[in-house]
Parts: structure tokens; C-alpha cells; sequence
């Protein structure tokens, strides 16, 4: 069933507008009757086509119900910046595995270092990303890509958290068994680069509360880290 994605909803009065109607009308070549899906912050709303004009698609509900495919915890997803291909594909990997939100990270060992100016001409790029995976994967909502953010806003984000882990392959971590997730609602995972991370960067993290994890012994690559480690959380909170 098609899906499409929606900030606001008057339950009495479902209209799609602009390029979504067109999509139904044009490309999907939708007919009254038809179903569709819409979702509005994690709600799925299972609807027939009322009518269609030329910009606006009507819509009757059907039943409407908590989306199935939205984890149980929100987690954000801290990445320091790697190169823009590696970052179009975690970004993509990370919202079918139920990423809430996406906060792309300047950190001094970044081997890609955009300026905040640069990186915002890329970002409109990065959320049709998101939206497309949204959409393919059958989440309830599109997660947020949030403009660059330098280390130390990165860790006052960190702070508003209920918990934060940062994988680091240096002595001093643990286990994601050895992470107290079981009552923790929103969690942030953070990420390096190609280049890993500074011992201060790290320690600035760990005093804001970040609790150091190890992945194992072998290396991973900076777009295999964060998919290995949104999996295992989402298998350790019974949100896959």
C-alpha cells in the first residue's frame, strides 16, 4: 500500500496536496477507492481515495493505528562527518533500522570537513534520503537530518538524553550487554569518522554522562559501526 508522510492531520478532513497528489494521480495513476497510507508521527492512517483533481487527493478513513514498524526507544544517531557517500548510506541503512534522528558531527578527526554553509546545500539531498527509506522501510515517520554540529553541541544534545553510548575501540568500554537500556526511552549513539575519535573528544562525552562500548576485535569500517551498533540495540530492546 502507498505511503505518505504528513506533519499534520485533520481526521475529519484527509487531503494530500502538492507533489504527493500528484504522485497518486500522475505517476501511481491511483482511482477512487484505491487504499493509500498516511502517516502523521508514528500513526498510520489507512485510507480509500475519496476524489482526485488535479492538486489535491481526498481522502476517507479507515482505520488508523500506532505504526508497527517504529521501535520502541528513540534513538539520535550522533555520526561525525565521514566522506558524503558513506554518510548518504548510513543515513539510508540507519532510518530502515528505525534511527529516529541523525546529527551529523564536525570532530577533529573528520577526513571531510565541510563548512556549515557547504553542508547545508547537501542536507536537502540527505532528507530526501531519509524520506525514501522512511517511506521503503514502512516507518511511521521521516527522521530528522539535523544541519552540522560541532563536538561540543553534540555532547549538550547528548546531555538531554536518557542515555548515550559512544563506540570506542580504546581501553575502558563495554559490552552493549553491559548497558542499562531497560527503562531508557531516548538514547543517543555516537559514531566517528574514517578517523576515529580524540581522547578529549572522548573523555568531554564520558563526562556528560556517554558510556564508552566496544564492538569486538575487529575494526570496522566508520558505515559499518553505526548499522552494527543500531542493530544491536534494537535486538537488546526488543525493537527490531
Amino acid at each position: 500500500m502507498p505511503r505518505f508522510f504528513t506533519n499534520e492531520l485533520d481526521e475529519g478532513n484527509i487531503v494530500l496536496t502538492g507533489s504527493d497528489a500528484v504522485h497518486i494521480g500522475r505517476s501511481l495513476r491511483m482511482r477512487k477507492g484505491e487504499a493509500v497510507t498516511v502517516c502523521c508521527n508514528g500513526i498510520d492512517y489507512n485510507c480509500t481515495i475519496r476524489s482526485i483533481t488535479a492538486d489535491s487527493v481526498y481522502l476517507d478513513l479507515v482505520e488508523k493505528h500506532r505504526c508497527a514498524a517504529e521501535p520502541k526507544i528513540d534513538v539520535t544517531l550522533f555520526q561525525a562527518v565521514p566522506k558524503l557517500d558513506k554518510l548518504e548510506f548510513i543515513i539510508r541503512k540507519s532510518v530502515e533500522l528505525g534511527v529516529t534522528r541523525v546529527v551529523p558531527v564536525l570532530t577533529r578527526r573528520c577526513v571531510s570537513r565541510p563548512t556549515e554553509k557547504d553542508f547545508a546545500k547537501k542536507l536537502e539531498r540527505l532528507r530526501k534520503i531519509s524520506a525514501e527509506a522512511a517511506m521503503q522501510s514502512g516507518r511511521g515517520i521521516i527522521p530528522e537530518v539535523t544541519p552540522i554540529v560541532k563536538w561540543n553541541t553534540a555532547v549538550d544534545m547528548m546531555r538531554e538524553l536518557d542515555t548515550t553510548v559512544i563506540l570506542y575501540e580504546e581501553e575502558g568500554g563495554k559490552s552493549f550487554a553491559g548497558v542499562k537500556l531497560d527503562d531508557k526511552q531516548s538514547i543517543g549513539l555516537v559514531v566517528g569518522s574514517e578517523g576515529g575519535f580524540d581522547g578529549e573528544e572522548v573523555a568531554l562525552a564520558v563526562n556528560a554522562g556517554a558510556e564508552r562500548v566496544w564492538l569486538g576485535k575487529r575494526i570496522l569500517r566508520c558505515e559499518t559501526a553505526p548499522i552494527t551498533a543500531l542493530s544491536i540495540l534494537m535486538f537488546l530492546t526488543n525493537s527490531m
